[in-house]
């Protein structure tokens, strides 16, 4: 079995999430350490560095004769289901590389990228203009395989009708761009979770998309994750409102998405957020309402 040591807090947080479809949290743990395994020998790969983690996926560093690659094992759930398929579509263009994978087992065999090297420390706007500028690239036609946001979307919708915490206006708002958007869904391949951090440092210096979480849908349902995080630097009344528009328009402009149109998407987005902040404690509803009333001024 692997040896590759992985991080005690993130197997105490990941041995708490329930099954969503497939194995728990917990139950999937006993398994990783067979999963690496079997993947270095069946690759012909030597570890060459300590693991990282992220929320659901643990990440080895490894060599295969001089190549330097990344092992990627990922908990089997919904949002991951078509990672693969996602990479394999795009090719490299605008993301990291599949080199190899076991989609069926939540194995990625990727090109190495520079793990230190993100977007979360770069100035706001250069890194929103650098986010469109890969959406502009990685939205092609998805693969029939890939879900679509009305199908994504539905049970959140259904959710957040019955969550007294939701304020109304947000429920009546949120279904309403719900019926006038998404019948015009153009069906194209979505990242959905490109923030700061996705942004990774590869061959050349070029920036790279990584970790989508591939639905079929508008690509300006894309801009929130850039909303959503670095929320401390938005400012807080009418600088919070002037902030939010203000990238909202850089991610647009440089992704080649009517600003308008991404706005109502980003819109209806953040209705669904405010519906799933319920379940987050107050600071992170109180976020996702104001965000949400400096998208709808």
């Amino acid at each position: 079995m692997s040896d590759v040591a992985l991080p005690a807090a993130w197997v105490q947080d990941l041995a708490q999430r329930p099954a969503e479809g497939g194995p728990s949290g917990a139950e999937w743990l006993r398994e990783v350490p067979r999963l690496l395994e079997e993947a270095l020998q069946r690759w012909d790969l030597v570890v060459d560095g300590p693991a990282r983690t992220g929320a659901t996926a643990v990440v080895v560093p490894v060599r295969r004769g001089e190549e330097a690659l990344a092992l990627k094992v990922v908990w089997p759930h919904p949002e991951a289901t078509h990672e693969a398929l996602a990479l394999r579509t795009w090719g490299g263009v605008g993301a990291v590389r599949l080199v190899a994978a076991l989609p069926s087992r939540g194995v990625l065999l990727l090109e190495r990228l520079d793990a230190d090297t993100d977007l979360v420390e770069v100035w706001t706007d250069e890194a929103c203009e650098v986010v469109g500028g890969l959406l502009a690239r990685l939205h092609v036609a998805a693969p029939p395989r890939v879900p679509g946001l009305a199908e994504h979307l539905a049970p959140h919708l259904e959710r957040m009708a019955r969550r007294a915490a939701v304020p109304r206006r947000v429920v009546e708002r949120t279904h309403g761009l719900a019926r006038d958007l998404l019948p015009d869904d153009p069906g194209l391949l979505l990242h959905t979770d490109l923030h700061y951090a996705n942004v990774l440092r590869g061959r050349d210096g070029e920036w790279l998309a990584i970790d989508p979480k591939p639905v079929a849908g508008h690509p300006g349902f894309e801009v929130w994750p850039l909303l959503g995080n670095r929320v401390d630097e938005l400012g807080t009344g009418a600088a919070l409102r002037w902030s939010v528009r203000h990238r909202l328009g850089l991610v647009a402009d440089a992704a080649g998405v009517d600003v308008e149109e991404a706005r109502a998407w980003t819109l209806l987005r953040a209705g669904v957020q405010v519906s799933w902040a319920t379940t987050e404690g107050p600071e992170a509803l109180t976020t996702c309402v104001a965000l949400h009333k400096a998208l709808d001024d």
